[in-house]
């Protein structure tokens, strides 16, 4: 096995990457010229590489999709229960393709923006304290 894909098996790396998605997601609103979807785009991408991670964390087979929902269902079925500001991922889901798309869908108001980042940072505090976690034994 190469080491990048060891790199791919570990939910610090993924936890890591989260985290950068969420930097850029918080400071490039700083920028001018930066559209507010991108940054909503960045912050949906912290949530699910930050839920992926906990995935990883848990031996939880997943599919490589963007549907934030159909990934916490899956921590949910081994008996997880979740938080309720990480149950708003879902909401975020929008943000990974149709929003990146002129035309698509109506702007990004800021306020949406900012509620993206709160959501964003929750998930990746939550999946922080997951992936810190000692591994549970499997149900038999």
């Amino acid at each position: 096995m190469t080491p990048a894909r060891k790199a791919g098996n570990d939910p610090q790396e993924w936890l890591n990457r989260a985290k950068s998605n969420l930097v850029r997601a918080k400071e490039d609103i700083r920028l001018s010229g930066v559209f507010l979807e991108d940054l909503c785009f960045d912050a949906q991408q912290a949530t699910e590489k930050a839920i992926k991670a906990v995935l990883i964390r848990r031996n939880i087979q997943f599919p490589y999709v963007h549907d934030l929902m159909a990934l916490l269902a899956l921590i949910e079925k081994e008996g997880e229960s979740l938080p309720e500001p990480v149950k708003q991922a879902g909401r975020l889901t929008r943000f990974a393709v149709v929003t990146r798309y002129p035309g698509l869908e109506e702007p990004v108001t800021r306020e949406e923006y900012e509620r993206a980042v709160i959501i964003a940072e929750a998930v990746v505090q939550w999946a922080g304290k997951q992936v810190k976690k000692p591994k549970r034994q499997k149900r038999r």
